[in-house]
Order: structure tokens, then sequence, then C-alpha cells
């Protein structure tokens, strides 16, 4: 990541969602945060979690560990902001279909046009994909139940905007929400381990079987 796109990305983050030791308020601290995070991205992908290090994330970054430590003092702090960023992108990504339905809630197809985005984010998020099963620290488990949960809302809401749960009671409709997000994140996870031609069926079967259990 060159410095325009650091600082672009810098701009772009919700800082309160890494749950950083110190959230950074200079645009220059906030750039190397930011180039860390994306190092680490790249280790995890190439060389795998157990080399993440602060003065290896450091070197790859380019910055002292100086610079970094008070907000990223160890492996724990820059796998969970890692996994935190994922969080925030795919909470977004769903907030942003949200109200593009509730400008027009009929006419969009909720299904597949949340599906194939949702898809996108977890093709793009490699790193942060391939923690999803690694005990990083209580915290950060207990951080990715919430992200679960707060995605299983935003479905929930989708689903009522678009109609799909017009004849389903509240309490069923949640869980009708949980049990869609919850199936969809499981084969998302499976399908970007596969081989393309592999993913390529999963995800379409992914979203046969959701538009048969949904109606829609």
């Amino acid at each position: 990541m060159d410095t325009a796109d650091a600082a672009d990305a810098a701009d772009a983050q919700d800082w309160a969602t890494l749950a950083l030791r110190r959230t950074p308020t200079q645009q220059r601290s906030r750039r190397k945060v930011t180039q860390a995070i994306a190092a680490a991205e790249a280790l995890v992908l190439t060389e795998g979690v157990d080399v993440i290090t602060l003065p290896r994330v450091a070197a790859e970054a380019g910055v002292s560990v100086g610079a970094l430590y008070q907000y990223l003092p160890d492996r724990e702090a820059i796998l969970g902001a890692i996994v935190a960023r994922y969080h925030e992108r795919l909470e977004r990504l769903l907030d942003e279909a949200i109200e593009r339905m509730r400008t027009d809630p009929r006419t969009e197809d909720p299904v597949g046009r949340v599906l194939r985005a949702v898809a996108d984010v977890y093709l793009d998020e490699g790193s942060a994909r391939s923690l999803g099963t690694v005990a990083i620290s209580a915290e950060a488990d207990a951080a990715r139940r919430r992200h679960k949960r707060a995605m299983a809302d935003r479905v929930h809401t989708l689903l009522r905007l678009a109609g799909v749960l017009d004849r389903v009671d509240a309490e069923r409709g949640a869980a009708v929400a949980r049990v869609a997000f919850a199936s969809a994140d499981a084969v998302l996870h499976e399908a970007f381990a596969a081989s393309e031609a592999e993913r390529a069926l999963l995800l379409a079967e992914l979203e046969r079987s959701l538009r048969a259990s949904l109606g829609a």
C-alpha cells in the first residue's frame, strides 16, 4: 500500500471499531497504523498467522516499532484489528443495502444482490477469513459473537423491508434471519477455501437454497 492509498484508507476507517490500545488522532499516525494492518493482512495470506509479531509487521510496513506500539502492542492486537476491520466492512455493506431498500423496497433483489456483495467482501478479505477459526483472545471471540448477531439483525431488517417476512411473526422472523446469515457465512467460508470451479458451484447452490428457504 503506497502513501496515497494509506491516507485514503485511514480517512475511510471508523477507528472506534478497531479497539486499538489508543486511537490515533493525527493523520500521520493513522496512516502508519493503516499501513501496518495492511502489511499484517498480507503476511497472514502469504505466510500464515504464526509469523505475526510487532517487529515483523513494522518492518513489512516500513514504520518503526515505537510508532506502532502504543496502538498495536502485540500479535493479539494486530490480529484483532484485522478481524475488526473486516467486521466493520461487512456491517457497513449491509447498512448501505438497508438504505437502498428503504428507498425502493420492492424492486431490488434482496437475496441475490446482497449475497453477491457480501461474497465480494469475503473474496477481498482473505486474511480476515483465514482468522475466522483462530482463537485470538476472549475479547476477540466476544467481538466475533457481537458481529454475527449484528449481521443477523441487519439481515432481518433487509428481509422485512423486502417483504420476505410479511407473513412471519417478529420472533420467528429474527430466527429466520439468524439461520440465513449463519448458513451463508459457513458456506461462504467453505467456498473461498475451495478451487474457483468449486466456489462457483457452492455460491450458486447457496443462492438457490436461500431463495427457496426464504420464498424469495
